[in-house]
């Protein structure tokens, strides 16, 4: 009704964006590092045209390994993210409220998804992992939410009390248009039956 986006929806875009390029640089850098080093130790017997080039061919191995393992950790990131936001703001807004308990489920959820391929151990572990590490994120997330003043709990329920509060105004003034055109048509009458009287 607003012709956008729900606020909640943009900020799980955002959050999962964000993690895949924190993965990104988590796996990328130390693969970029391991890879330029390892080409400098197995370059030793190569003859390069000249310094630059065996720079440049340096790098790109790293470049190689940055966009490699990058990537892998990069999406994995950033769907344990996406999982995590969406099932925590789910829990939020049908609960109406936003407690620790949510971001525990979601971490519970959210890690036994991702270790569910180990088994019923990996799953029981990832379920117990994902809970502890949910715990604090929540918590921080909370404690920023009340350090800029408004949670989103308390914006949600502003923003749809002053929609309402636009709508009822359109609508009262639509409705005072339409009883000044209702007097206009009544004077209008009144004088058309005088002037056939006189």
């Amino acid at each position: 009704e607003r012709q956008r986006y729900p606020e909640e929806t943009v900020n799980i875009i955002k959050s999962a964006f964000t993690g895949g390029l924190f993965g990104w640089l988590y796996g990328g850098l130390p693969a970029f590092r391991q890879a330029r080093q390892a080409f400098i130790e197995r370059s030793h017997g190569e003859l390069f045209q000249n310094r630059a080039d065996a720079v440049q061919s340096a790098h790109r191995a790293g470049l190689r390994s940055f966009i490699r393992y990058g990537w892998r950790w990069s999406w994995r990131v950033a769907a344990f993210v996406a999982i995590f936001n969406t099932v925590s703001t789910g829990l939020s807004v049908y609960r109406n409220k936003t407690t620790i308990s949510n971001f525990a489920s979601a971490g519970a959820f959210t890690g036994a998804l991702f270790r569910m391929n180990l088994g019923l151990q990996g799953l029981a572990g990832g379920f117990v992992f994902g809970a502890v590490i949910g715990i604090p994120a929540g918590g921080l997330l909370m404690i920023m939410q009340k350090l800029a003043g408004e949670t989103f709990h308390e914006k949600r329920n502003r923003e749809r009390r002053e929609l309402y509060e636009q709508k009822l105004a359109e609508w009262q003034s639509r409705l005072s248009v339409t009883e000044d055109i209702g007097q206009m048509e009544s004077s209008t009458q009144g004088g058309l039956e005088r002037a056939r009287e006189s």
